[in-house]
């Protein structure tokens, strides 16, 4: 069922037993499981159907420290959310990547890698993915013809993934929300406050309200809150009529701990024919592919973060700028610049005995209390605070990115199979500062990290937000480190196995 609010008369309540604040992948991904029950579900949509800049100028917002992408421009203000322009790759973390690692700083997630198999398994068909299948021997079973390098696995290994085609979930799932019966989607309803009880430890009402100038009363038993790490943490702060530092925030860590993907180009790889690379190969159509990954034991060993390099043609890759140097605040200059990103290939007058290729690095960003959100003084239309960006990188991240290439050179080398040339910015191991295309995958996560804590963390092992009962965070903004993989395939896990939780709490009711 579809109601645009903006059509409600003025001061209208609406009342049902699960809101959920967000339409995009988690929010969504959460209504689906609970279509055909008997409890009444709000779904909560801030924009419409389609793209409207007047709604996305509720993005906006300041950034700090290291250059990003404008706020504006990161995240869809409309159903479907962020994934009407997601890129559709998906891997599992590791099991490092849950793990407390003492040369990583506030790492510890309060579950492991196990918690999340059922529901890795679940969001396959969710994100239209193939079998839950991300091991080497799989695939090579699939396709004979894909061959690994020969690198030693105990040191450098072959991470898996697999591509979405990808799924647009305002495509794929608008009429199946608007035609369930116990899913009121509310479309032009933003969420302005959230309004507890007076002890603070219940969440009573949120007020929504639209360009119509209307204001809107939205009541249930449980509130889940899935409307990205950014805007998460905005609404937490800007929700501080009855707690001065807002809602879950009496330790400081709402907005703190934010953290994105490090994507940059740092070496080039120089394979003697005839190597086979088709493993490592991405096009249309490719349904899994490998990166080279650092395994657990060399991470220890040698104090580093998690991360991965892919393979791209080095003729292709050399002509590339990055897409931080592409992107701009003018819209339209963004458009022609990235029609005709990568159509271009250089001339480097490759040897014939040699593919060549450029490694690609993401990285996890270690975790910062410093690289945080907070609210600027100018406010939005609506009257909340606009959100503020500070991303701080650290020479943690820059020395995890040469150690890697580094083994990987090593690994090369050691087969005879080629060598690794790293680009000059890491040549100097003493160097901390960052080259100007240095850029974020728009992958936003923490801000509302988990943990058992309350003095270090904002949600529970659950999602919900620490001394509020009925308060739940959904997505990446709940994660506690970020891993190497792109946060979409985890963020969705996550938030079924959080909508599982409250399927318990409220039968218990």
């Amino acid at each position: 069922m579809h109601t645009d609010a903006r059509q409600l008369d003025n001061n209208t309540i609406i009342e049902g037993d699960i809101c959920i604040v967000g339409a995009g992948a988690a929010g969504i991904s959460i209504a689906l499981e609970w279509m055909n029950t008997k409890y009444k579900v709000i779904l909560l949509e801030g924009g419409g159907f389609e793209y409207d800049d007047k709604m996305q100028d509720l993005y906006a917002g300041k950034t700090t420290g290291q250059h990003y992408f404008p706020l504006k421009s990161v995240r869809l203000h409309y159903f479907g959310g962020t994934t009407g322009h997601w890129a559709g790759w998906c891997s599992p973390f590791d099991q490092v990547d849950f793990k407390e690692r003492d040369w990583v700083p506030h790492s510890g997630w309060p579950i492991k890698r196990e918690d999340m198999e059922p529901f890795y398994a679940r969001t396959q068909g969710i994100l239209d993915l193939g079998p839950y299948e991300y091991g080497l021997d799989y695939w090579k079973a699939q396709d004979p013809e894909i061959k690994p390098l020969p690198l030693n696995e105990e040191i450098v290994w072959n991470k898996m993934w697999q591509f979405s085609p990808p799924t647009r979930f305002n495509q794929k799932y608008k009429d199946v929300i608007v035609n369930a019966h116990n899913i009121h989607l509310y479309t032009y309803a933003n969420v302005t406050n959230i309004a507890a009880n007076e002890n603070v430890s219940s969440i009573t009402q949120l007020i929504i309200k639209n360009f119509e100038g209307k204001q809107h009363t939205v009541k249930a038993k449980y509130f889940i809150i899935a409307c990205c790490a950014v805007q998460n943490a905005r609404l937490l702060l800007a929700s501080n009529e009855q707690s001065p530092k807002g809602l879950g925030n009496d330790n400081d860590n709402v907005g703190r701990y934010f953290m994105e993907h490090i994507e940059i180009k740092a070496s080039e790889l120089w394979l003697a024919n005839p190597a086979s690379v088709k493993l490592y190969m991405w096009q249309q159509g490719v349904k899994a592919r490998a990166e080279l990954a650092i395994s657990e034991k060399m991470q220890q060993q040698h104090k580093i973060l998690n991360g991965t390099a892919s393979l791209i043609p080095l003729e292709l890759a050399r002509n590339q700028q990055s897409f931080i140097e592409t992107w701009s605040e003018d819209e339209a200059e963004n458009k022609r610049t990235m029609s005709g990103y990568g159509s271009k290939k250089a001339d480097l007058k490759i040897p014939s005995d040699f593919n060549a290729f450029q490694l690609f690095t993401r990285i996890e960003q270690a975790p910062n209390p410093n690289s945080r959100i907070t609210l600027g003084t100018e406010k939005d239309a609506l009257g909340v605070p606009r959100a503020s960006l500070h991303w701080e990188l650290t020479g943690f991240e820059k020395r995890s990115i040469r150690k890697i290439h580094e083994l990987i050179g090593q690994e090369v080398g050691r087969a005879a199979n080629g060598r690794v040339q790293m680009l000059s910015y890491l040549h100097d191991a003493k160097d901390e500062s960052w080259p100007k295309f240095t850029g974020g995958g728009w992958h936003h996560m923490g801000t509302t990290r988990m943990g058992n804590d309350p003095k270090k963390a904002v949600v529970d092992s659950n999602c919900k937000v620490h001394g509020i009962n009925n308060l739940f965070m959904a997505g990446s903004s709940c994660y506690v480190t970020a891993a190497a993989p792109n946060p979409t395939l985890t963020l969705i896990a996550l938030s079924l196995r959080l909508s599982d939780h409250v399927k318990k709490q409220i039968s218990n009711t």
